[in-house]
């Protein structure tokens, strides 16, 4: 008995597809990962840049006020409800939205 080719052809189409699409996917979250600001970035240190606003150190920035954030700051590029986006000060840089930095500016 003749096993039809066609079929396992498709079969290794398609398992090459699904294969090829979990790289792409997995490919894209390492990427963002990769583009955030690190808080050990020398741009990030001038300006006191912490991912979690709730730890920015007030003394050392007394022109931080519980609430502000990354988000709600005019620099921010990202839109409404992103975990994170660009920002004018960190170009090419994805930035927390939970963020805050010295450079804050209110939306």
């Amino acid at each position: 008995m003749m096993k039809n080719p066609t079929n396992r052809r498709v079969f290794l189409l398609q398992a090459a597809t699904v294969a090829g699409g979990t790289l792409v996917l997995h490919g894209a979250a390492h990427a963002q990962a990769a583009n955030m600001v690190s808080e050990k970035d020398a741009t990030a240190i001038a300006l006191g840049y912490s991912a979690d606003a709730t730890k920015v150190d007030t003394k050392k920035y007394p022109k931080y006020a519980a609430g502000q954030k990354c988000a709600g700051c005019q620099l921010f590029t990202g839109k409404a409800g992103d975990a994170a986006g660009g920002c004018g000060i960190f170009p090419g840089k994805m930035v927390a939205a939970s963020g805050w930095c010295s450079a804050y500016v209110k939306k």
